[in-house]
């Protein structure tokens, strides 16, 4: 895994993964999009990991795809296979990923960030779609899930006008939980990934599928889905079991972010 594009450290079951190309605010190219992925699979084989943070070097989160690159095969973003499908390789990752954004989120940045499960911002971050000036059809996602995390009104208006979102009215919309000095960033994010990564860890991934699954259906079909799962899991839980688990909660006490 290279160092200079894509640095992985590991605290506990937390990874931390840091887009590294700062002198060019960690623009995706080629070889940051291979690294990405090859990182997150290499991640979801390792046993001791819970949970991943994923942000970036310098004044970028990510400024999106490196445009030196246009016309190249797989520029088309909804057409990118093999070992440089972003949306693909995050997807496959079965532990929570939180989004530790320390600045620029622009276009594909913010279509990576979206990929995360839950984003945490840095009062620096700031959010632009610019698809449609740069002439680009979203295809990592962004168009359908931003409406759906903000509403679609306010969604057209980032989308239609290509301006920047700042990381407070980011988080009043509801695209952030929470906003956080650029220094107290990273280790926020690193501390509610092992508020995560201390549940329980057949649960932690049947729920992270079990949520992004019923995301991607329509309502009635989700909690159909949610029934059927739920049903399925019990038959492997006792009365002993769930006391054990009251009791390790109660021992080690419950994650705290707030």
């Amino acid at each position: 895994m290279s160092e200079n594009i894509v640095r992985v450290e590991k605290d506990g079951p937390v990874a931390i993964v840091t887009l590294n190309r700062p002198d060019a605010l960690n623009a995706l190219s080629r070889a940051m999009r291979s690294e990405i992925v090859k990182a997150f699979t290499e991640l979801s084989k390792d046993d001791s990991v819970r949970a991943a943070v994923l942000t970036g070097e310098g004044r970028a989160f990510t400024a999106g795809i490196d445009l030196k690159e246009a016309g190249q095969t797989g520029f088309a973003l909804g057409a990118d296979g093999g070992d440089i499908d972003l949306a693909k390789g995050l997807a496959a990752f079965p532990w929570p990923i939180i989004g530790a954004i320390n600045g620029f989120a622009i276009t594909g940045g913010f279509e990576l960030a979206l990929m995360c499960d839950v984003l945490l911002a840095s009062e620096n971050a700031k959010f632009a779609d610019t698809h449609a000036r740069v002439g680009i059809v979203p295809g990592w996602g962004l168009s359908q899930k931003l409406p759906r995390m903000i509403g679609t009104s306010r969604a057209k208006e980032l989308s239609f006008t290509g301006n920047f979102l700042d990381a407070d009215t980011a988080e009043r919309w509801g695209l952030v939980n929470r906003v956080y000095k650029a220094d107290e960033l990273v280790p926020a994010a690193v501390k509610m990934a092992h508020d995560m990564a201390s549940c329980d860890p057949v649960l932690l991934r049947k729920y992270k599928a079990l949520i992004d699954d019923g995301f991607a259906t329509t309502f009635g079909d989700a909690m159909k889905m949610e029934v059927k799962r739920s049903a399925e899991h019990a038959q492997s839980v006792t009365a002993d079991s769930v006391e054990q688990a009251r009791k390790a909660v109660t021992e080690r006490g419950r994650g705290q972010n707030s």
